[in-house]
């Protein structure tokens, strides 16, 4: 597959970034950010078209990403400052006052990468669709990219999101669903299932591609072209990717308690452990 042994490098540099940001300020969510860095490395160092060193807050002209659940920032700065946006040193600024890598993305800073204030869960999808129904306006060929937690799932906006983008027949969407079924209060099953939930997307009329191996680099960059392929036929595409909370940590794997709770210094250091420095640490 084409530049994967390049790409392969970033998913355990960007762990060590996660559980040390969010182990040095004592705050943020460890666990969704750990199991959707194949998702982030697959998108931002192989499908998504755009110039880290020219970004436009508009979005024009190139592909746009929308996280919903934007309570994984550890993940999304990481992953930002590895492919260029800003410099990884700014990493150690982490949720610190006067910091532009606040908990939830923020705009008000003006740091690149970040298009819109997100983590009020179930907003995303939305946005989303009124930034490719504005591509399609202006014959912009780029595509529109969301990324939602499944417990997310559970806000009854995204379900008027979907409704109005499968009616619409907006085909210039990928929205990628992390099934991990777990939330902050335990897995999504037991909170509120979602049932049968690629049934449910393709009779909102969109079209599905699930990725079984969602923490598989191979597999997520395998799955994503292929959503690609899928856009432009009078559908959008969801993708379910089926991950695990807090993957490649062994004592935070598949456990929902590791969704927003820090690590002490004896569990980081068993976590780096784990991880090998591929790159440079901040």
């Amino acid at each position: 597959m084409k530049n994967i042994e390049n790409i392969a490098q970033y998913p355990p540099q960007i762990r060590r970034d996660i559980v040390r940001m969010v182990h040095d300020v004592q705050s943020g969510h460890p666990g969704g950010s750990l199991g959707t860095v194949e998702f982030f490395t697959a998108l931002f160092f192989d499908l998504l078209e755009a110039d880290p060193k020219n970004f436009k807050i508009k979005g024009t002209g190139e592909d746009v990403f929308i996280l919903s659940n934007g309570h994984i920032t550890p993940v999304y700065y990481s992953t930002l400052a590895r492919r260029g946006y800003f410099e990884v040193k700014e990493l150690a600024t982490f949720r610190r006052l006067g910091s532009r890598l606040q908990g939830h993305p923020s705009v008000h800073d003006g740091l690149p990468g970040i298009r819109i204030a997100s983590g009020s869960l179930g907003q995303g999808l939305s946005v989303a669709l009124g930034v490719a129904q504005g591509k399609k306006l202006n014959k912009d060929p780029h595509l529109v990219y969301t990324l939602h937690g499944d417990g997310e799932l559970q806000e009854g906006q995204i379900w008027e999101a979907v409704l109005y983008a499968g009616a619409k027949g907006v085909d210039n969407l990928i929205a990628t669903v992390d099934y991990n079924n777990a939330q902050i209060d335990g897995k999504v099953d037991d909170v509120l299932s979602l049932g049968n939930l690629k049934a449910k997307f393709e009779a909102f009329n969109w079209t599905v591609v699930d990725i079984k191996e969602g923490n598989n680099l191979e597999a997520v960059i395998e799955g994503l072209r292929k959503a690609k392929t899928l856009t432009g036929k009078g559908k959008p595409v969801a993708v379910l990717l089926h991950t695990l909370m807090g993957y490649g940590v062994n004592f935070m794997q598949g456990d929902y308690r590791w969704h927003g709770k820090p690590l002490n210094d004896e569990q980081l250091a068993k976590a780096l452990e784990q991880l090998p420095e591929t790159l440079q640490d901040y």
